[in-house]
């Protein structure tokens, strides 16, 4: 099917998909961290402190993620996007109005369990079901709403601030959030598949079975490829996380190095087709074992450059990793495990990866604190990614047989 074509028949889905991953950067790292220094001065808190608070609230919600990331099974997409929608505007309100430092842990519960963990999981999980033979096609296009969030929020957010400062510019995320809710309701008129999983069209995993929570968790691939699905959770959640102390290191304005994000949002994009087309055309399995490359050349590239050109050039390659691991991992759930039970298989991974993005900002926090240049920390995230990239081309060698190429 042509890509015009392919776009034409299924608009709607697309676009309603691509509309929750762009709202779920108001509960993205990339987002939140655009705050750290207004947080910090405004609570007294140090980097630890700050980073800390934030795990706390990350760790909380991927616990809820797992408890509660399998519901996405058996309800239509439309509902459960409607609730999660108003669930992230009232979150933003809470946090244009938090009083002190003790509630921040709630506040930031909140946002990333409804923005990064429940708007993307519901995303994801919905195209997974919805498409098969272009699944990687689909996910590609829908992911985009993530780069268009990370390319035009932080940014503009940035410039918010200095208009109504950061409280207000929490309200303006909140009315934004909202204007989402009436769009899901168009997109959604119709669901392409109305219950959200229908037996009779589901299609099978590895050996052609239909995985359900059990069997992946006792499978030993699940654990094999886990580490490899961590580190950009981790490693790009710290980086993003401290792109104010990075700045401050470095020398730089932060409104000059958000003004770079669009390169990485850029090359992103892509990336997105190019790992779509990829995994389409030769699957997970040779795939998987390269896709975190460029992430360790771009943190090399980034810990040693002096000035903000090698910055641009680092996220470009930070960007190329992220778009194809868009395609990548988004593929490997439905394609290894089958879609019948592809919310409660992947909501254990996502709670795991947002578990994970809550390590990295308070680990890298720490040892600031403790005096660990920020950017030799750079250099041991570039050397940890090469060796898991060689982990999971062990095994994807091994891996059973699934149905794709």
């Amino acid at each position: 099917m042509k890509t015009l074509e392919f776009l034409s028949k299924n608009a709607p889905w697309l676009a309603a998909g691509g509309l929750l991953t762009f709202g779920s950067s108001f509960g993205q790292t990339y987002f939140i961290s655009i705050y750290s220094g207004e947080i910090r001065a405004e609570f007294g808190l140090s980097h630890s402190a700050w980073g800390g608070i934030y795990a706390l609230g990350t760790s909380a919600s991927a616990v809820l993620m797992l408890l509660v990331g399998g519901v996405v099974d058996n309800f239509r997409t439309r509902s459960m996007a409607a609730i999660t929608i108003l669930g992230l505007c009232a979150i933003c309100l809470a946090m244009s109005a938090v009083p002190s430092a003790a509630l921040l842990p709630f506040v930031i519960f909140g946002l990333r369990f409804c923005g990064q963990g429940m708007m993307s999981h519901l995303a994801v999980v919905s195209v997974g079901k919805w498409f098969s033979a272009a699944r990687g096609k689909a996910i590609s296009f829908v992911h985009m709403g993530f780069s268009i969030g990370e390319a035009i929020l932080p940014i503009s957010f940035v410039f918010i601030m200095g208009w109504v400062g950061w409280r207000g510019s929490w309200m303006v995320a909140a009315g934004v959030v909202l204007s989402f809710l009436p769009l899901i309701y168009l997109f959604l008129q119709k669901e392409r598949s109305p219950k959200g999983t229908i037996d009779t069209e589901s299609v099978p995993g590895m050996d052609g079975k239909h995985w359900n929570r059990r069997m992946a968790l006792k499978h030993w691939i699940f654990w094999a490829c886990l580490p490899g699905f961590l580190t950009q959770p981790v490693f790009g959640t710290a980086f993003f996380f401290q792109q104010v102390h990075l700045t401050e290191i470095k020398g730089w304005s932060l409104e000059s190095f958000v003004s770079l994000i669009p390169i990485y949002t850029t090359t992103a994009l892509i990336a997105l087709f190019v790992g779509g087309w990829l995994i389409d055309r030769f699957g997970t399995r040779r795939v998987l074992p390269l896709y975190l490359l460029p992430l360790a050349v771009g943190f090399i590239i980034i810990a040693y450059t002096p000035g903000l050109f090698g910055v641009a050039i680092g996220m470009a390659f930070m960007g190329v990793m992220h778009g194809i691991s868009a395609a990548t991992v988004g593929v490997f759930w439905p394609e290894y495990y089958g879609t019948r039970y592809l919310g409660a298989i992947r909501s254990v991974a996502m709670s795991v990866m947002v578990l994970a993005s809550a390590i990295g900002p308070a680990i890298t926090g720490y040892l600031i604190d403790a005096g660990v240049d920020y950017r030799n920390q750079l250099l041991g995230m570039a050397a940890y990614t090469v060796a898991v990239s060689i982990l999971s081309g062990f095994a994807m060698r091994r891996a059973p047989a699934t149905g794709a190429v």
